[in-house]
């Protein structure tokens, strides 16, 4: 990385991979061992990854529960002079993940962000599903309870293909709400552990997905792809 891009950027939103480690990217580790700290979801997870890279930068805790409270600090910090690199414990910052806030609140300040291009779950998940990928939308996590109907009556007239992020003990949950709100023949896709060792893409339509699903129990990361009307 250049002196002149360094002092030109106060905030890095760093992609971090989604399984793979081979997935960072070499500007990622220029980037990373270049801040002067390193924002963390989990800093236990991301101290695992800079110990894997043989990187050494101090870290600081930034997640859902204190984002709020520390954005106007670290923007503080970032007017002072410090450069940050902000990470998720997986993918890209920002989606379905912290990170908005602080942007947002930095570039208020006047200051720059510069986001690294790298792995994020639902792209590969899309691509491999086999559904219309020129226009879809990014719905990530339904709501668990309060307006979860809602949202899904919301959908029933989109045409572009839509992309969910689910967690294993709900999927089925998901996969027979869906049906039933648009049709158990419409057709859909799961991705899960993308990258790693055990991944899984089943394609197939959302009655095949469910009788699947029931006599395959799920682990892992899950990306859901459902076909537009």
């Amino acid at each position: 990385m250049s002196e002149q891009e360094a002092t030109q950027v106060n905030l890095y939103l760093v992609p971090t991979p989604i399984g793979n480690l081979k997935d960072i990217t070499l500007r990622a580790i220029e980037v990373l061992k270049s801040v002067d700290v390193i924002l963390a979801e989990d800093t236990r997870t991301t101290g695992k990854l800079l110990k894997h890279l043989e990187i050494q930068r101090p870290l600081q805790s930034y997640h859902i529960f204190n984002e709020h409270k520390t954005v106007e600090k670290l923007v503080d910090r970032l007017e002072k002079g410090e450069v940050m690199a902000l990470v998720s414990d997986a993918g890209t910052p920002g989606i379905s993940d912290p990170g908005f806030l602080l942007v947002r609140a930095v570039k208020e300040a006047g200051l720059t962000v510069n986001c690294l291009p790298g792995a994020t779950a639902f792209v590969p998940a899309l691509v491999n599903s086999g559904l219309p990928n020129d226009r879809f939308t990014f719905e990530g996590f339904l709501p668990h309870k309060k307006g979860r109907k809602t949202r899904i009556e919301n959908l029933l007239e989109e045409n572009r293909t839509m992309i969910f992020y689910e967690s294993p003990h709900r999927l089925m949950k998901t996969l027979e709400q869906l049906s039933e709100a648009f049709g158990p023949e419409r057709m859909a896709s799961v991705s899960r552990e993308l990258t790693k060792l055990y991944e899984e893409n089943v394609r197939g339509t959302l009655s095949e997905l469910i009788t699947y699903y029931q006599e395959n129990p799920i682990k892992g990361e899950i990306v859901l792809v459902v076909q537009g009307k």
